[in-house]
This record gives structure tokens, sequence and C-alpha cells, in this order.
């Protein structure tokens, strides 16, 4: 691998911090830790030389305290370099410190809420860095056991069709790593204005649609080792049929697909993935089409 890129928490208690070392313990990946610190230092009656005592000493500080952090999690014979940076645009200095393949996952604890007014940092990371990103639950099911990966099978997109081999892939991968097994699931999504109109009969167009994923599944199969009968597929809307099978079987990890977007259409609309981060109650790795 790569490596792996943990975003400390600004808060005392971190969840990624213990997250992503664990995670990187388990795959053999190399991991880089980075802090963040950013202070409005303009309104203070201080000198230029004043302001820059201060920024050393508040980076110093924040260094000392995630060092600390790293230490007390750090596993046998593992190593973490840290970076501490002064910087108040966190999506950006991430996304551009990934740029070209430098990190295979990107670890940060989630915070998953955000408005017409304010898009968040795990949206704006979700929607713009290159590299896969993981973001770690702070409150958890007591007992989590598979991954869980949510596949577009209905689709006869190639680009849709890559994003689901990759998916599978990497959520094999994980499962093999975390010593649990994988479980695969996809929704049957019903239009909904068609149901209310009378104009199809959704279990028979529920019928059509799995037929139609048939030569995706097998293709899939074929590919990965992994018996037909191994894809589930559900009748429902898709956000809430991964989550519910998530809660049905306890996943610890549930790994899904997500689309790069910017501008007003990222803040308008959402994907499925970031409808899936609101419903669920586990760590979410989410990989770009």
């Amino acid at each position: 691998m790569a490596g792996i890129l943990i975003i400390a928490d600004l808060e005392q208690q971190c969840v990624a911090t213990p997250r992503g070392l664990e995670l990187a313990a388990k795959l053999g990946a190399a991991v880089d830790v980075v802090a963040f610190v950013h202070v409005d230092l303009t309104a203070l009656d201080a000198s230029a030389t004043q302001q820059a005592s201060i920024r050393s000493r508040l980076l110093a500080d924040r260094r000392a305290e995630v060092q600390r952090r790293i230490d007390t999690h750090l596993k046998d014979g593992q190593s973490a370099s840290l970076t501490v940076v002064w910087e108040k645009d966190i999506p950006s200095w991430v996304t551009k410190r990934c740029v070209g393949g430098r990190y295979d996952i990107v670890v940060k604890t989630g915070n998953r809420s955000e408005s017409l007014l304010h898009t968040s940092t795990d949206w704006q990371l979700l929607r713009e860095c290159p590299a896969p990103v993981l973001l770690v639950a702070k409150k958890k099911w007591h007992r989590v056991e598979p991954v869980l990966v949510a596949l577009d099978l209905a689709s006869s997109k190639a680009a849709k069709q890559a994003l689901n081999h990759k998916l599978l892939e990497t959520a094999s991968a994980l499962a093999r790593a975390l010593g649990v097994e994988l479980e695969i699931i996809s929704a049957i999504q019903v239009p909904a204005v068609l149901a209310e109109l009378d104009l199809v009969d959704p279990t028979t167009y529920a019928r059509g649609v799995r037929e139609s994923m048939q030569p995706n599944i097998a293709k899939l199969a074929a590919a990965s080792g992994f018996p037909e009968s191994a894809f589930r597929c559900k009748r429902g809307i898709a956000e809430r049929v991964v989550a519910s099978r998530a809660a049905e079987v306890r996943a610890q990890l549930v790994v899904v697909g997500t689309v790069a977007r910017k501008g007003v259409r990222a803040r308008l609309l959402g994907n499925t993935a970031e409808k899936v981060l609101l419903h669920l109650k586990t760590d979410v790795l989410a990989i770009k089409l």
C-alpha cells in the first residue's frame, strides 16, 4: 500500500488516530498523521514578531499533544510520522497532499452534517479528495462483525461497473486484513412516481431489474471468486437498503462508491454515499468513481 493519512481530531479525545493506526497495522501500511492549527491573530495588539512567536508556540503545543496521542496507540513495531501545519482550509490541504496516489486511504473522524450555507469538511473531502476517505464513527454498535460493500449492480455504464470491481476488490482485501466476513448488498430502486401513479407493479418491476443485474453479477462473481449467491439484492431506496443491512449484520465498516462534485451542484445534490452516511452508525469508506 502507498500509505494511510490520518487527520488528527481537534478535540482531546481523537477517534481517527487509534482507528487509523489499528487499520494500518493490519494492512501493513505506512502512516502519516497530520494535525491542523489555526487561530486569527490579526486582532491581537502584537507585532509581527510577537505573532510569529505565538504561532510557533501553538504549533509546538499541538505537536506535543498529538505525538502523545500517537505514542499511546502505536502497535508493536509500528511507526508514524507527524506533520503539524498552520492551516484553516483543511479539505484543500488534504486534497493537494493526496494528489498523485500518495495515499490509499485518508482517515478522519466523521462529523456528518451540512446545510445550504455550510459544507462540512467531511463532505468536501468526499467530493474533492482523490484518495478514498474513511470516516470513522464516534459511537458504534457494541458488537461489530463483517465488512459490507454496497454495489450498483443495475448500472450498465462502464465506469460504474469498473467502480463495482474496485469496491469489491478493496472491501475484500479489508475483510481479509480484519479477519471478518464480507457482505455484499445492492439496492433495487423502483421509481416512486411510477409506482404512485400505478404505472408499474413494484414487484414485477423489481423482478425485471434483478434479472437485468444478472450479467453484472456473473462477471463480478467470476472475477472475484465469490459465488453469485453472495450478491444480495433488496428492493428499496439505496441509502435505506444499505443502512438497514449494515445495522442487521452489525457491519464494522461499510464500503461505498461516490462521485466527485463541485460548485452549486455539489452544494444542492447529495449522492447516495452521502445519504448513506446520514443513516449509519459505523465506519464508512468512500471510494470515488
